[in-house]
């Protein structure tokens, strides 16, 4: 039986209406998360290069730090009456994001392709917030939290796709794989 949205319960101070929609959102953040942490363990596998080392093992800290991140949303699904739903069928069928395109590659162009993944995360992750301010603070608090991590990962990809004047060579990409190939050609083109 699919999970149903519609709790029977919430919170104390909510309205079981307010209680759906925050649900609502949190289902999708839930869903890209497990899709983010998946996603950071197959470019951990299939990373390779002369940065192979310092990329495959600057990704677990992230994917660990991202399943807590999951569980936290899973549970405060709960808490709010409804029921998380973490099946990859579910995962699939209700994402709005296309899957990661890029398989064995090297460190450069998996790390252009990160920072567009974080980037379209952090984008849905502020937009949850603000959807949150007015209905739920404890909610918007947890996705805060989530924020400050998401952003510091970021931080660490993008520091190895900017280049020593500041520039950052996936800033015009909005897909994965542009910005793979934006990255790579950036890292040949430095001395």
């Amino acid at each position: 039986m699919a999970a149903s949205n519609t709790p029977q319960y919430t919170v104390p101070g909510l309205t079981t209406a307010e209680g759906e929609e925050v649900i609502g959102l949190l289902r999708l953040r839930l869903h890209a998360l497990n899709d983010l942490a998946l996603t950071l363990k197959h470019v951990h596998w299939n990373v390779v290069g002369p940065h192979f080392i310092a990329v495959h093992e600057m990704l677990d800290p992230q994917v660990e730090a991202v399943r807590g991140m999951v569980d936290a949303l899973a549970e405060r699904i709960a808490t709010l009456g409804g029921s998380p739903t973490g099946t990859p069928g579910a995962l699939v069928n209700e994402r709005t994001w296309d899957d990661y395109a890029i398989g064995r590659a090297q460190a450069i162009e998996h790390l252009g392709a990160l920072d567009v993944v974080y980037s379209g995360i952090i984008k849905d992750h502020r937009e949850a917030v603000a959807a949150t301010d007015a209905t739920d603070p404890v909610t918007q608090d947890l996705l805060i939290e989530h924020l400050r991590s998401l952003e510091l990962f970021q931080w660490f990809v993008r520091a190895h796709l900017e280049s020593a004047g500041g520039k950052l060579s996936t800033s015009r990409e909005d897909r994965e794989t542009e910005a793979g190939r934006a990255a790579a050609e950036q890292a040949r083109d430095q001395p």
